[in-house]
């Protein structure tokens, strides 16, 4: 009997090996297209970020999550299908964020600096289409305000 088990066992042990590693890999973090975006500031300055872009619900929910390391000059562009008022939070986020709440037109309407693991919503102040989110402090460094643009030619 045992070398008949043995033998059932083999083949049971390959499928949950199989199965385990496709699951594995099925969880790992997806790589987001990234693109060169440029903002120009009212001085007519253009500043860019090497930005990761975020247009699925999956990948909106997940954004920086979980994320230790985004170095200035990056970030993840959010992109959505319609302009609305938009709430993000840092449910999960070990990396202190600064968020552009942008709307369709490429207008920065609002900046605000948000805090790691923190549950409260941070909501822009009008309909707008697309989320920037950058290391903590990097608008402000950059010479990045409300009123500025980011130009659409990302796409």
């Amino acid at each position: 009997m045992s070398v008949s088990g043995g033998r059932l066992a083999a083949p049971a042990v390959r499928w949950a090996v199989f199965f385990l590693v496709i699951f594995t890999a099925s969880c790992g973090e997806k790589k987001l297209p990234v693109k060169t975006l440029t903002l120009k500031t009212g001085a007519g300055a253009e500043v860019t970020v090497e930005a990761e872009i975020a247009a699925k619900p999956k990948e909106r929910e997940w954004g920086f999550m979980e994320r230790t390391d985004i170095p200035d000059g990056t970030g993840m562009l959010f992109v959505f299908d319609r302009d609305q008022v938009l709430n993000f939070w840092m449910k999960n986020t070990p990396t202190p964020l600064s968020i552009a709440y942008i709307d369709s037109r490429g207008v920065i309407r609002d900046i605000f600096d948000m805090t790691p693991y923190s549950l409260r919503n941070i909501t822009s102040s009008r309909s707008v289409r697309y989320a920037l989110e950058v290391p903590q402090g990097w608008f402000a460094r950059a010479g990045i305000s409300p009123g500025d643009t980011l130009l659409l030619n990302f796409r």
